[in-house]
């Protein structure tokens, strides 16, 4: 489930500091260790591979955090939990796909083989889907 799902800019999430300490200057885990609680601000994507949001902090600044760095806030300010659901597709193909594997090839006549070509667009494609 993407953070997207159940959320919209001015909701209330909680900054789990211990994920996210490292990366961040002085003031801004001041701002957290004051209230964990942060509005969001905006969304991001991250790295290609998901969505971060930018949230309002207690002192004013704004910071951009990994979703899997909060957690998403109801309106009694209790935390929801979250559904991790790996396995939302359950059909043949997307099991098939799930269970191929490629190794690395190394020599010229590996790399130029159709059938090692096809493996490998196969493994590359299956996390697009």
């Amino acid at each position: 489930m993407s953070i997207l799902d159940n959320t919209k800019v001015g909701d209330s999430v909680q900054i789990n500091i211990e994920l996210s300490r490292d990366r961040f200057a002085k003031d801004i885990i001041d701002a957290i260790n004051v209230s964990s609680v942060a509005k969001i601000s905006d969304f991001r994507i991250t790295d290609g591979k998901g969505i971060g949001v930018i949230l309002r902090l207690s002192n004013g600044k704004e910071q951009w955090f990994f979703e899997d760095e909060i957690e998403l806030l109801d309106e009694n300010g209790n935390v929801i939990k979250k559904i991790n659901d790996k396995n939302e597709n359950n059909n043949f193909i997307f099991d098939l796909l799930g269970g191929l594997n490629y190794e690395n090839k190394n020599k010229v006549s590996e790399l130029l083989n159709p059938i090692n070509f096809s493996l490998w667009l196969f493994v590359s494609f299956k996390d697009i889907f």
